[in-house]
């Protein structure tokens, strides 16, 4: 690894260290307005959520980094305390990258970039009508650590009015594929929050998992596993019972289906279709594969079911492919 200390390499260094490691990040689309009464909007991706209760956020309007110059919307902010940050989305982006263009001030970036304002209803600066997740704010404090060029200067603000688009909810929770999110990454990288980039991990919130500690050997030895498998296999409260996992191997052998196919070709197609009943209902009928295949074979089927968030199902597969000898 490379070991470096900040105040040994350049300020563009740290700050494509920082941008590079640290990511992908929200970005904030933040409207404000002047004192004399003209719009500003600028994206930033120093950015997050700190609080619910109230609902706090934070950003940077950090210094320029070409003369440590104060931006727009940090002057504008501490003229009136008020702003509204948007969400940025895939269909947007590149308006919003337009829109973080140094123009001089005064200039209207809504202008610039083709964004729409539109009338809030707390504050005095405008909403973006194509960002589908909105939040009126009032600025809490300022804080501010130094006065050179990139220095932070950190903007918390205190939500006051949410507006969100209704079709972006899936049972009450704001869906990542619906909202179609984009983040910031270093140089001129950015990642899209959809599709395949898309996954789930269960959060150990209501329960205890039982640990990476009580994971049997032959599991952890194994090389089929991952340590990110290993981790979910941690997440679960306890062990099936041997009864357990013999009742569901007797299960899925006498399962009785019209499509199955007793063939390596069709247990690897199976592995595609990410179907571990049927890879494992092969792996239970087939009778020429030698032990050792088997079990590794039986090893990815479990990986797959943990892959698949099926999590006490892929402990049943994996106890059994332990007895394979």
């Amino acid at each position: 690894m490379k070991h470096i200390i900040p105040a040994e390499i350049t300020v563009p260094e740290v700050q494509r260290l920082l941008q590079g490691g640290i990511g992908p990040r929200p970005i904030a689309l933040v409207s404000t307005i002047s004192k004399e009464g003209k719009n500003n909007l600028t994206p930033f991706s120093f950015y997050n959520v700190f609080g619910a209760n109230p609902p706090v956020i934070a950003f940077s309007p950090s210094r320029r980094g070409r003369d440590g110059s104060l931006k727009d919307t940090y002057l504008n902010l501490m003229d009136n305390k008020e702003c509204v940050v948007q969400a940025v989305t895939y269909s947007m982006i590149e308006q919003v990258s337009l829109a973080s263009t140094e123009y001089e001030y005064g200039i209207d970036e809504f202008v610039k970039s083709g964004l729409t304002p539109i009338e809030s209803d707390m504050v005095k600066p405008r909403r973006v009508k194509e960002s589908p997740f909105q939040m009126e704010c009032r600025m809490l404090e300022m804080r501010s650590f130094g006065n050179s060029g990139t220095s932070a200067n950190i903007a918390i603000c205190e939500v006051m009015k949410f507006h969100v688009e209704e079709d972006l909810f899936v049972d009450g929770v704001l869906h990542p594929n619906k909202i179609d999110l984009v983040a910031r990454m270093s140089a001129n990288f950015y990642c899209r929050a959809f599709g395949e980039n898309i996954f789930e991990v269960e959060k150990p919130i209501a329960k205890k998992g039982i640990g990476y500690d009580q994971i049997p050997e032959f599991i952890k030895n194994s090389y089929v596993y991952s340590a990110n498998n290993l981790g979910k296999f941690g997440n679960i409260e306890s062990l099936p019972s041997d009864n357990a996992v013999t009742d569901y191997i007797k299960e899925v052998k006498d399962l009785i289906v019209n499509d199955f196919e007793l063939s390596l070709p069709a247990f690897y197609r199976y592995g595609r279709d990410k179907n571990f009943t049927y890879m494992l209902k092969f792996l239970l009928l087939d009778t020429e594969l030698d032990s050792n295949y088997k079990k590794q074979l039986l090893e990815e089927t479990a990986k797959i079911a943990l892959e698949t968030n099926k999590t006490e199902t892929a402990w049943k597969i994996a106890l059994y492919a332990g007895r394979e000898k």
